[in-house]
C-alpha cells in the first residue's frame, strides 16, 4: 500500500513539474514578444510633413539647399531629447494636412494653429508658439482702401478663415494661394491690395528685407497656439514624446536658444 502511495505522489510531482516548465516557457515567449515589440517601436522611423515656404518656421536655405527654421530646429531638438527617428518632408501646408489625414504621414509640424475645428480631424501636442493674424499691404495703404479690392490669403489656413471673417467689414473679396511667397508677390505686383498673414512670419520677412510691405492692422488678431499634429486617434505615443521633449528643451534653455536664433 505504501508503495502505491509513493508512486502516486511521484506521478503528481512529475505532472506539476511539467506544468511549471510549460508555464515558464509561455512566459518566456510572451516576454520575448513584448521585448520585440518594444524594440520595433524604438526603431520606427516616423514620416513627418511640413510647409516649404513659411519663414522663419520652415524655408529653403539656398546656400545649403536644405530646409531650416524654427519648426525644423525644434523637431530636431525634441527628437534628440526623446530618441525619435524621423524623416522630414517639406511639401507645403495643404499637402501636409492631406498627408496626415490620409495616413501617408505620421505627423506634421508647420506653424499649424490649434483650433476646435481642426481638433475634429487632428490630435495636437501642447502649443509650442503663439501667434495671430495681421493685414499687410504696400506702404501708405489704409484699411478703408481695401473696399472693392481683392485680398490674398493662404489656402487651408487660419489666416484664410480670418480673412473670411472680416471681408464684409472691409468690403473686399479673397484670392487664395498655396504659399506665403505667392501671396507677397501678388501684393507687390498689385494683383491684390493686401494679404492676411501670421504676425511673426510677415514680421520676419519685413525685418529681414525679403518683402517691401507694411502691417496696416493695429494688433495681431485671433491669437492662438501652434501645435504638432497627428491624425485623430493615431500616434498618441508620438504626441506624448513631443510634449515631453518640448518640456525638457524649455527647461534646459534650448527652446529659447532656438527662438533667439530667428529673432524671437
Amino acid at each position: 500500500m505504501m508503495k502505491k502511495v509513493l508512486a502516486l505522489i511521484l506521478v503528481v510531482a512529475m505532472i506539476a513539474s511539467v506544468a511549471m516548465l510549460a508555464g515558464c516557457g509561455e512566459s518566456k515567449e510572451e516576454s520575448t514578444s513584448a521585448a520585440t515589440a518594444d524594440s520595433a517601436d524604438a526603431g520606427k522611423t516616423y514620416i513627418i510633413y511640413s510647409d516649404n515656404a513659411f519663414a522663419p518656421f520652415e524655408y529653403l536655405d539656398t546656400e545649403t539647399n536644405e530646409y531650416v527654421g524654427v519648426d525644423m530646429d525644434l523637431m530636431a531638438a525634441i527628437a534628440e531629447d526623446q530618441g525619435i527617428n524621423y524623416e522630414m518632408h517639406n511639401e507645403g501646408f495643404d499637402a501636409s494636412m492631406g498627408a496626415v489625414q490620409s495616413g501617408q504621414a505620421d505627423a506634421m509640424i508647420a506653424g499649424m494653429t490649434i483650433t476646435d475645428e481642426r481638433k475634429e480631424t487632428f490630435d495636437f501636442s501642447d502649443a509650442y508658439f503663439d501667434d495671430g493674424q495681421v493685414i499687410v499691404a504696400k506702404e501708405g495703404t489704409k484699411l478703408e482702401d481695401l473696399n472693392g479690392k481683392t485680398v490674398a490669403a493662404k489656402t487651408s489656413t487660419v489666416g484664410g478663415e480670418y480673412a473670411e471673417s472680416i471681408k464684409d467689414q472691409y468690403g473686399f473679396t479673397i484670392n487664395y494661394y498655396e504659399g506665403s511667397d505667392n501671396m507677397y508677390q501678388a501684393v507687390l505686383t498689385g494683383t491684390d491690395a493686401a494679404c492676411v498673414e501670421d504676425f511673426s512670419v510677415i514680421g520676419y520677412a519685413i525685418k529681414s528685407g525679403e518683402v517691401d510691405l507694411s502691417i496696416i492692422s493695429e494688433e495681431p488678431a485671433n491669437v492662438k497656439g501652434y501645435g504638432f499634429a497627428v491624425q485623430k486617434g493615431k500616434n498618441a505615443e508620438l504626441v506624448e514624446k513631443f510634449n515631453a521633449g518640448l518640456a525638457n528643451i524649455k527647461a534646459s534653455g534650448k527652446y529659447d536658444e532656438i527662438l533667439a536664433k530667428y529673432g524671437y
